[in-house]
């Protein structure tokens, strides 16, 4: 059976009566458990999933990897700090491999994103190196499957 945290991280518009049902228990001792969760810092946060390509707004999603000196004692957390400041950024993650940081952020334009890259974040102290990915399309984001296909009256498939 999912625990209470699975349940609200894939659907956090299930109410505390569903949830109660749902793993079995009082609805008022579930509204308890979420609003300890929320003061302890273990739900950070609710947020909406929404698949812009159907939309009118024109969006660009990028991934940049930061290769980065760690700094004395604060190793590489003043830095991503700092990054996390930024209103373009999306997210921040330490990682293992070739790269240090990644950063997800979003743009209007590919000049935009680049823009940021060239004036923002390279020129930050303690960054030596980026390379940047573009989206090109999102098939599934935080368990969320985006761009199912659909098979119109003549069985043509459409995304």
């Amino acid at each position: 059976m999912k625990s209470l945290l699975e349940l609200l991280e894939n659907d956090a518009t299930l109410t505390p009566e569903q949830l109660a049902i749902m793993i079995g228990g009082d609805a008022n001792e579930i509204k308890d458990i979420i609003r300890q969760h929320e003061k302890n810092g273990v739900i950070v946060g609710y947020k909406t999933l929404i698949d812009w390509d159907k939309t009118e707004r024109s969006m660009v999603t990028a991934l940049i990897e930061l290769k980065v000196e760690p700094q004395i004692d604060r190793g590489f957390d003043d830095i991503a700090e700092r990054i996390s400041n930024f209103p373009e950024v999306e997210s921040v993650y330490l990682m293992s491999g070739g790269f240090d940081i990644a950063v997800m952020i979003e743009g209007k334009t590919l000049r935009e994103v680049a823009f940021f890259v060239a004036e923002k974040l390279s020129t930050m102290d303690g960054i030596t190196g980026t390379a940047t990915h573009f989206v090109l399309r999102k098939y599934k984001d935080k368990n969320t499957i985006y761009h199912r296909e659909t098979v119109d009256e003549r069985g043509i498939c459409a995304l």
